[in-house]
């Protein structure tokens, strides 16, 4: 069953699809290439061209964007708390868990959107809608 929306603006569902999908694999992606760091920018892209032109992939640049800039956050602390010897093995687990987190739930995440289905991360903030 696809969840996406009728094509508007001359986007054609396999595009609609790709662009979601691509934008979930941003994180994993980055994951490698960029240590992370650029996570955000592929959901963010996709969120920019696609968000007049197809509300679902603007939906799903949107979770994808807000859970990777969550990892994000996640892992800054994780590495600030890895300043305090007390706090190191607490900022050690933070960072593993939000790298792990990134890949794992991007990659499932990119497959349910495959599919055509929506997804909503299990844990965000929202700073896009």
């Amino acid at each position: 069953m696809t969840n996406f929306s009728t094509p508007s603006a001359g986007v054609s569902p396999d595009e609609e699809r790709t662009a979601a999908v691509l934008s979930h694999l941003a994180g994993p992606i980055s994951s490698f290439v960029s240590a992370g760091w650029l996570a955000i920018v592929g959901p963010l892209v996709a969120w920019f061209i696609y968000r007049n032109r197809s509300p679902w992939v603007r939906s799903q640049a949107a979770e994808a964007f807000n859970f990777q800039v969550t990892m994000w956050i996640a892992a800054v602390v994780g590495g600030l708390l890895c300043l305090t010897i007390i706090l190191i093995p607490v900022g050690v687990v933070l960072v593993i868990a939000a790298v792990i987190c990134s890949i794992v739930m991007g990659i499932l995440a990119a497959v349910k959107t495959a599919n055509g289905e929506n997804y909503r991360y299990p844990w965000r903030l929202e700073f896009l809608k």
